[in-house]
């Protein structure tokens, strides 16, 4: 089966993400979708094993293998615990349900250093631009002021919500280059050390429940095998013994 065709054929979960997940879209907004897909498995007993992302089949489409998202997943990766939280689902089958019923058990106080980390690289990468042309990329600007709120309202309320609500406007000024550089600096200063003060009394777990979605992930491998598995002869020859006697007697 082609890369696509599991994404086809056997996605559980897919949102819309970016912009207009974000509650952040214009007129001019692409439309960014984010899935996940469970490979069939018996792809995985043989040599080539199916993929962990697959870009695609359609424009602005990014999809991770069921495995390999609730890796992420577990080590606080920002983009992908905002994919659980999407609040524009396209498609969620049985799987999909249970698996956005464990959103709560990746998140942790990890989220923290990940968000946070994420967050510096971004910043690092803004005042760059700023010393070369004189001027940041204002729209990576924009999202990185939405991934610090999100990151500090986590950690003071334990959820994660990634619709910008009343900083829409404010949010999009600065996408315009409306909001001179020093003030989006001191806004994404405040708002970092507002996510520190936050960690000693939040009410997040201080580790995600790792065996909560280890068991859901087996679960589901288990149960995919036994609707894949087919009658064989070496399984005539076992029930054919069983019954006191081999095929044909």
């Amino acid at each position: 089966m082609t890369p696509e065709g599991l994404v086809r054929e056997h996605t559980i979960y897919s949102c819309v993400m970016g912009s207009r997940a974000f509650g952040l879209a214009t007129d001019g907004s692409d439309t960014d979708r984010r899935g996940v897909f469970l490979a069939p498995t018996a792809l995985y007993w043989r040599f080539d094993k199916p993929p962990t992302h697959v870009e695609g089949p359609a424009e602005e489409q990014f999809s991770w293998e069921l495995e390999r998202f609730c890796e992420l997943a577990l080590r606080a990766n920002p983009n992908v615990l905002e994919c659980l939280h999407s609040p524009l689902v396209e498609h969620v089958d049985d799987t999909g349900r249970e698996l956005l019923a464990l959103r709560d058990a990746f998140l942790s106080r990890e989220a923290h250093g990940t968000f946070v980390r994420y967050a510096l690289g971004q910043r690092r990468k803004l005042e760059a631009d700023v010393r070369q042309h004189g001027a940041p990329r204002w729209k990576h600007a924009m999202h990185l002021l939405r991934l610090l709120v999100s990151c500090r309202d986590l950690l003071r309320t334990g959820q994660l919500v990634i619709d910008v609500g009343d900083d829409r406007e404010r949010l999009l000024a600065v996408k315009r280059g409306e909001v001179p550089w020093r003030e989006v600096e001191s806004w994404m200063t405040r708002l970092s050390e507002e996510a520190d003060e936050a960690v000693p009394g939040t009410p997040l777990p201080a580790a995600p429940d790792r065996a909560r979605v280890e068991d859901f992930l087996v679960r589901v491998r288990r149960a995919s095998a036994l609707r894949e598995v087919q009658p064989g002869p070496y399984d005539e020859v076992v029930q054919g013994v069983a019954g006191g006697g081999l095929p044909g007697q």
